[in-house]
């Protein structure tokens, strides 16, 4: 299993690519080519990678699993629109006593399902503090989702709580995005610039979160907060909570400084979809912002993973504050 130590000094390698490209091995090395030229972009020692992700057109061999199985190297893949493809991880995939914890947690046991949305709330309400902005939505979303976050302790059923973090979401939004002419929170309708630039960022975290999760071996899909449903991956679903404020965060300061803009994207069928000669600079924003803070997220998912583990009670589990 991964130590800190691994995760500081391993990197993050994030191929986007619109010309199809492909990976070779040699002498230990990974190799990054172009398919067409067969010259060689770039070159990692495997030791010194964490996980690689590629966005678009890539070629990977049999060797280059090999390797991966090795040295821990897990491999996400994802089309150009960002939707998911491949993930390929085989560290910690025996921890059978870790997935046995997993099966035996119930619907019923709320613990963990408020301390996700409790971490998610206060973060929403720090968001709001950073502004710095003093008008009467922002000073009364602040008390409202405050009043909510209150509540949650004494809340009884899994809807209830669903339905603290949907209001305390809807005030948030209303006011932390109201210079931007928002209307509402419309996931994957992309019915606005922001909208489908905070789809964009949700899509990456969901990703980036997953890596972390494999790397202590638990069943993604096996969540304590979101519903099981076919193929969803409810555990990255819930882990994803507390660190939806970078991504919103992110968002609000580049629209802010004109680095993102309604230029940016198409408007056709009544949605917004981001220009593909400008989506490689989406993806890199979003990428260096959660490789800025992986530290921050293996230290989360290795003290979230051994208090799982040791079933302890809600002071004993992390929260990431942004």
């Amino acid at each position: 299993m991964f130590t800190h130590k691994d995760i500081r000094y391993r990197s993050i390698i994030v191929v986007n690519s619109r010309e199809e490209k492909s990976f070779r091995v040699s002498g230990g090395v990974l190799l990054l080519e172009d398919k067409k030229t067969q010259k060689t972009l770039t070159k990692f020692p495997f030791q010194k990678i964490l996980s690689i992700f590629i966005v678009g057109n890539a070629t990977i061999t049999t060797p280059l699993i090999e390797k991966c199985t090795k040295f821990g190297v897990s491999i996400v893949a994802l089309k150009t629109n960002l939707r998911p493809v491949f993930f390929y991880s085989s560290t910690a995939e025996a921890n059978f006593l870790l997935r046995k914890r997993q099966y035996e947690y119930t619907k019923e046991n709320l613990q963990i399902p408020k301390i996700l949305v409790e971490n998610k709330i206060a973060n929403q309400i720090k968001l709001l503090e950073k502004t710095r902005i003093r008008s009467e939505l922002i000073q009364n979303a602040k008390e409202q989702c405050q009043n909510l976050l209150s509540t949650l302790p004494q809340a009884a059923t899994c809807d209830t709580v669903m339905g603290i973090e949907g209001k305390a979401s809807a005030i948030y939004f209303n006011a932390y995005f109201e210079p931007f002419d928002w209307k509402m929170r419309r996931p994957r309708t992309k019915i606005d610039p922001i909208n489908a630039t905070l789809d964009i960022g949700y899509t990456i975290l969901f990703n980036f979160i997953e890596t972390f999760i494999r790397l202590f071996g638990f069943d993604p899909y096996r969540g304590v907060y979101h519903q099981l449903w076919f193929k969803r991956k409810s555990l990255v679903c819930d882990l994803v909570e507390p660190f939806r404020c970078l991504i919103d965060w992110q968002t609000r300061k580049a629209f802010n400084t004109k680095q993102c803009k309604a230029e940016d994207f198409n408007f056709q069928k009544n949605e917004y979809t981001l220009k593909r000669e400008v989506s490689a600079e989406y993806v890199k924003m979003f990428y260096d912002l959660l490789v800025e803070h992986k530290n921050d997220i293996f230290i989360y998912m290795q003290k979230y993973y051994r208090a799982f583990m040791r079933q302890k009670v809600s002071a004993d589990y992390p929260k990431f504050l942004i």
